[in-house]
């Protein structure tokens, strides 16, 4: 089977002259791997056998029963295209130039054009438009424009996004602006689709030989790149015989990495593991062709339990809920939950049925043996758009793959053209086909139906088998090694999210240590008890790598004055700003002895009037002497922003917490239907509006259970009032697809203490 899908692959590859892609896709994903960890496949390339052999993708496409038509078809005019995952994309392009030449390896260019939505404020803005009657209407538009621009082609299910030409035909919010202001509409009819700036691609580089000498080149910030670019609406680079490889960053494969590192250190006695001995431990024990895929304690402990603490594609909280209630148990499961926790199926309550469908199995009715041999995978839904090339080739009349694969595109096509004769060629044939296998015409004709349906929004199933993969590794990372995946979590994210990752990491039952100047260093480190999780110095926001460098190149620090009056010490990299952004972040407070009155004491003595030797400090320490601490709602806002840790327990004292107690409100985390009632802590508003104009918040929240989630307030008015930073209790509503929620703040808020 496999040498017969060899050479089948290999026949379409050189017939259309492919060869060199291929190798040089090989020999990138080689040079990759010297470097970094790099993800099991991305997209329809993870179909083809040759990619899987040649080391560019890590998933078997025959065990997943994955279509290479879906990637490359004989009759197709269109280039291959891998989109290739790797922790760090940057580092990877950067020692493709220096080991093959600028002129080898050229990044492509991204233009950005001038879109409707900021055309209308930009102008709107220069002629001095009120900016409420402007947002009013862009805030609309879409919304207005969308369902009857779907009406118009007949598409039923799927994500559709309007034309311009749309947008100003269907929206009346649009139109009775711009008939008010025929001037705004004479700009946009101009500039709209102009190009507005041109950037580097994120991915996107050419790679051939001698390439200044076939295309333009431009230099953009000290970097070789060429004005041309593919994708979306522009074709620069086919036409004239390139292809563009892309390079794509995905941080999961940092926190990989870094789990990895932390197995090694702690269970290996490696001290600091080098990337080939974090490469050895991933191709042995976590590559695709080795990991147990089918461990029953990894989806009982994180899909069915929902221990979702940075697993890809779980972070958002409706597609965990449809997780822990379709309980997966084999990689396919997966894959299809993440197809499926898309707004075109979920509109269409696709989810609700397929976890009916798992549960009640015997109620299922296929139809026929090749019905229930290419959808029982899915429990009868057609998921994945495969299923519909598979089934128009395997019930179809003399359909082939490429015939199969090309339907699926048709199927999304409105019209009366070449594409709409060509689909009814195929409709005519699948009929046929149909009835010849003892189908009657009308159950052809409904199952074309269904094609038509869920070609909507079928899912490539190449790409969801390949990040389902990705998705199980950091699964069999947390329930192996929690502590180690924890950590790694922690490091790779985003600042914009790391609070509620601290919090998360609290409610797994893991302990925070404060940042502490002699013994946090530049990522997230394991204490001893494997319980406690050491705050980096990387994480004080304002604290740049270079004052890091000084501070744990010339540690430890057994006094403050050893720390201020360092000879040892470059202070034009260790300045005053990181000298205040240490101290208001407690990371100095070990340095505090007993000279000092407090903290604000403490801070003003070191940071605000930096003295240059020890005679100024004293000096400065009987000025500041009467201060003595920062208030509780200064420490509050010092700790969370610079930091990402909240502590609650000063904003919610033991005294209150007994209180609550006694009343029995609970925290939000032990929250109970039959009670309805919560306490919580607001720590951020987002104001937002229904497509009908009508508007919301949504108030993310905390408690001393480390929960942190969103809480939808429906009917908001202008005198409604939610202070961040305090304590509220309040009667709440649970929805499992879309949270907590409450209908009047107003009545449901009250503030605490």
């Amino acid at each position: 089977e496999y040498v017969n899908r060899l050479r089948e692959e290999l026949e379409v590859i050189n017939e259309r002259g492919f060869g060199k892609y291929f190798l040089t896709m090989n020999a990138i994903a080689s040079k990759a791997n010297e470097i970094q960890i790099t993800g099991p496949g991305r997209g329809s390339a993870a179909g083809s056998l040759v990619a899987y052999v040649l080391g560019i993708t890590q998933v078997d496409p025959i065990k997943y029963k994955l279509l290479f038509s879906r990637f490359l078809r004989r009759d197709a005019k269109d280039y291959p295209d891998i989109d290739y995952d790797v922790s760090d994309p940057m580092e990877l392009k950067e020692l493709l130039i220096e080991e093959w030449g600028s002129s080898t390896v050229v990044p492509i260019s991204n233009f950005n054009t001038l879109q409707l939505r900021s055309l209308v404020k930009d102008i709107s803005k220069f002629y001095g438009i009120p900016f409420t009657e402007v947002n009013s209407v862009t805030s609309k538009m879409l919304k207005e424009a969308t369902p009857l621009a779907k009406k118009k082609h007949g598409i039923k299910a799927g994500v559709y996004v309007p034309t311009f030409e749309e947008l100003m035909e269907f929206s009346d919010s649009l139109k009775t602006f711009l008939s008010k202001y025929p001037h705004i509409a004479n700009h946009i009819n101009i500039l709209y689709g102009q190009t507005r700036s041109v950037s580097r691609h994120a991915g996107g580089v050419v790679v051939g030989e001698n390439l200044n000498q076939h295309m333009p080149l431009i230099n953009s910030g000290g970097i070789t790149q060429t004005p041309w670019s593919e994708g979306q609406n522009v074709r620069h680079l086919e036409p004239l015989g390139f292809i563009k490889f892309d390079i794509l960053g995905l941080s999961t494969l940092k926190m990989i990495e870094g789990s990895i590192s932390h197995i090694l250190k702690r269970h290996h006695n490696i001290e600091n593991p080098t990337f080939e001995e974090v490469q050895k431990y991933y191709n042995e024990n976590l590559h695709p062709d080795k990991i147990n895929l089918t461990d029953s304690k990894v989806y009982a402990n994180i899909f069915h339990k929902g221990k979702w603490a940075g697993i890809f594609q779980f972070t958002e909280e409706g597609a965990q809920n449809f997780c822990k209630k379709a309980k997966p148990k084999n990689i396919i499961n997966i894959a299809a939950i993440t197809s499926i926790y898309r707004p075109g199926p979920l509109s269409a309550d696709v989810d609700k049925l397929y976890v009916e469908a798992k549960e009640n199995q015997h109620n299922i009715q296929y139809g026929n043996s090749i019905i229930q041999e290419v959808t029982k995978e899915t429990y009868g839904f057609l998921i994945f758009q495969e299923q519909i090339a598979l089934l128009a080739h395997k019930l179809g009349k003399n359909i082939s793959l490429d015939e199969g694969n090309e339907l699926r595109k048709l199927l999304t096509k409105k019209g009366t053209g070449k594409g709409e004769r060509e689909k009814r060629k195929i409709y005519n044939k699948f009929v046929e086909g149909c009835i010849e296998k003892n189908m009657s015409k009308r159950e052809a004709e409904r199952l074309w139906q269904k094609f038509e349906f869920f070609s909507g929004y079928g899912f490539n199933k190449s790409h969801a088998v390949s990040y389902s993969i990705l998705s199980y590794q950091c699964a069999w990372l947390f329930n192996y090694y929690p502590v180690e995946w924890m950590a790694a979590f922690l490091d790779k994210e985003p600042e914009s999210r790391k609070e509620k990752a601290i919090n998360l990491a609290k409610k797994f039952g893991f302990k925070i240590q404060p940042i502490n100047i002699n013994k946090s260093g530049t990522v997230w480190e394991i204490s001893e008890d494997s319980k406690t999780l050491i705050q980096p110095l990387t994480s004080i926001k304002g604290l740049g790598d270079k004052a890091i460098e000084q501070i744990i190149s010339n540690r430890p620090f057994n006094t403050i004055e050893e720390f201020i009056f360092n000879d040892n010490i470059i202070y034009s990299k260790l300045n005053k700003k990181a000298l205040d952004v240490l101290i208001r972040s407690q990371a100095l407070n070990s340095l505090m002895d007993d000279r000092f009155t407090g903290l604000k004491h403490f801070w003003s003595a070191t940071a605000v009037d930096r003295p240059k030797n020890e005679k100024k400090f004293k000096e400065n320490i009987a000025l500041y002497e009467p201060e003595e601490d920062f208030s509780d709602l200064e420490k509050i806002e010092y700790l969370s922003s610079l930091t990402g840790v909240f502590p609650i327990d000063l904003v919610v004292s033991t005294e209150m917490l007994n209180q609550l107690d006694y009343l029995k409100i609970p925290p939000l985390g032990e929250w109970d239907n039959d009670l309805g009632v919560a306490w919580f802590v607001p720590r951020e508003i987002i104001k937002k509006k229904t497509k009908h104009g009508r508007e919301y918040w949504i108030i993310r929240v905390v408690d001393n259970t480390s929960t942190s989630v969103d809480i939808k307030c429906w009917g908001v008015r202008n005198k409604d009032r939610v202070h961040i930073n305090h304590p509220y209790m309040a009667k709440l509503d649970y929805d499992e697809q879309w949270g907590f929620s409450v209908k009047n703040i107003s009545y449901n808020f009250k503030l605490l203490g």
